[in-house]
């Protein structure tokens, strides 16, 4: 990790000021305004050759003044290495679009405009991508509210598009972690043979 730290900070110079080693992996916070290029040096430069464009996604931390952070996830395959790069973004700031580095970022920065409402300007087809139609709002920012939304689905009883109001139980549901194959005080089918009498 600290010889891929040192080619990482050789490579992108001022861009890697700001990096840690953390969960085995080198994490880079870059400016919004610099990620185009320091993605596409991170995948050009042949000592470091990080070329598999692995994810993209919204992290929201609505206590802080950017309350966004974008994570890009990388893998150079021929060095069997891993990296973060995270940018920081506001409600309203707007992060470049990598597509043009890496295809494959197209449906994740989709997701996560939908989902977070963080805005990439160049995109080339920025629409929603998992909400209905006319959805307002963006259900995973964490002050997303529980009710008062409608969504939209077709009946076959009556026939048509019918709007209802959505109902978002799973916050309020209580989880039994047990799993139901252990902590029983009865046999299940097949299970007598594996107990020793």
């Amino acid at each position: 990790m600290e010889e891929l730290s040192n080619d990482v900070r050789r490579v992108l110079g001022k861009d890697a000021a700001s990096h840690v080693l953390a969960y085995g992996e080198l994490n880079l916070i870059v400016p919004a305004g610099r990620i185009v290029e320091v993605l596409t040096k991170l995948r050009d430069d042949p000592s470091l050759r990080f070329v598999s464009f692995i994810d993209l996604c919204g992290v929201d931390y609505p206590e802080n003044e950017e309350r966004f952070e974008v994570v890009y996830h990388l893998l150079a395959p021929y060095r069997n290495q891993r990296i973060r790069v995270k940018v920081r973004a506001g409600e309203d700031d707007l992060v470049p679009s990598v597509t043009g580095v890496f295809p494959a970022a197209d449906w994740f920065e989709r997701e996560a405009f939908d989902l977070y409402g963080i805005v990439f300007t160049g995109h080339p087809d920025l629409r929603r991508i998992l909400t209905d139609y006319g959805f307002e709002g963006y259900p995973l920012r964490k002050d997303f509210p529980l009710t008062g939304f409608v969504e939209v689905r077709y009946d076959e009883a009556v026939k048509q598009v019918v709007y209802e109001p959505v109902q978002l139980r799973q916050e309020f549901r209580n989880f039994d972690f047990l799993s139901p194959w252990e902590g029983t005080d009865y046999v299940l089918p097949g299970d007598e043979k594996a107990r020793p009498n």
